[in-house]
């Protein structure tokens, strides 16, 4: 053969490792395909999304406004807007319209009708009130004094009455223009009283400032 080598006869692999490495390769391939399936079964579930916040609700007013002309003052509101949760109401000086009283308003100024129809409206024991009448002194004639008269004027009803109304005009002084008013004898300004010996034992006498004549389109307010 000369020099070269005899080639070498093919490596016998032994059978007991060619049984192994057999059996080896299955065992492989279905533990693949087991976790493969195990993935499948049971999928990892992604995270929930987590909703928006609820934005909070706007507090609830209703608020009292004026829904177009009105007869009375310009603070007068009569209308509503509406915005949710409170039920607050922003009163806005929603007042009454007053009727007319038990006085005759003939002749009477805008100041002595509404002294006289507050009066009507608040003590409706009184069924007569005085107005424009003949007298010596201008107020009577020029619609500027009332006279209200009281039930049974000596009882201790009576009399307790009539310290109401004087009251009652007293903390109303500026709204109805009062100047004076007298009742047992006692002379009040819109300061409390001033002075005694002036009569009027059976009704209160008051005294306004007029305000002038009423046109026919006014409204009173209590």
């Amino acid at each position: 053969m000369g020099r070269h080598s005899k080639p070498s006869a093919p490596r016998r692999i032994p059978s007991s490792s060619l049984v192994l490495a057999m059996l080896a390769a299955p065992a492989a391939a279905v533990i693949a395909a087991g976790a493969d399936v195990h993935r499948q079964a049971e999928p990892i579930a992604a995270p929930a999304p987590v909703p928006p916040p609820v934005p909070e609700a706007p507090p609830y007013d209703l608020e009292v406004v004026a829904s177009g002309p009105t007869a009375g003052p310009a603070d007068l509101k009569t209308a509503g807007t509406v915005s949710v949760a409170s039920w607050k109401v922003a009163d806005r000086a929603v007042r009454q319209a007053l009727p007319t009283g038990v006085a005759s308003e003939r002749g009477l100024q805008v100041k002595t009708i509404l002294a006289a129809r507050a009066i009507s409206a608040v003590f409706p024991e009184i069924q007569q009130i005085g107005g424009v009448r003949a007298d010596a002194l201008r107020w009577h004639p020029n619609g500027l004094a009332l006279d209200v008269m009281i039930p049974n004027p000596t009882s201790a009803e009576g009399i307790a009455l009539g310290n109401q109304i004087v009251a009652y005009v007293i903390k109303n002084a500026e709204r109805f223009g009062m100047q004076d008013a007298i009742w047992r004898g006692v002379y009040y300004t819109p300061n409390g009283p001033r002075g005694s010996g002036n009569g009027h034992f059976d009704h209160v006498h008051i005294t306004t400032t007029g305000g002038g004549y009423p046109t026919g389109s006014e409204t009173y307010f209590r």
